[in-house]
């Protein structure tokens, strides 16, 4: 998947629905890419990925320890009993 820059949707707001649906399907488990890896990857700035991630994390679908990184958190939605 890609950012399509053609579309009127951010592209922070697509590279959550990137990150989240990768998550989902479980493609993304453990650490997640840091945010130099995602600014290569998807050619986007620091704060949009920041956007994208803080969103991530404020929903509860990863969890950040200060110095070691981003994770896919154990207790995410999509783990979460109904």
């Amino acid at each position: 998947m890609s950012i399509n820059r053609e579309i009127a949707e951010p592209p922070w707001r697509q590279l959550y629905a990137i990150l989240r649906a990768q998550i989902e399907s479980g493609e993304l488990t453990g650490r997640v890419p840091g945010e130099k890896h995602l600014m290569q990857e998807y050619g986007l700035a620091l704060a949009t990925v920041r956007k994208a991630t803080k969103l991530l994390r404020d929903e509860g679908w990863i969890v950040t320890v200060a110095g070691w990184g981003s994770y896919v958190s154990e207790d995410n939605p999509r783990t979460k009993p109904s």
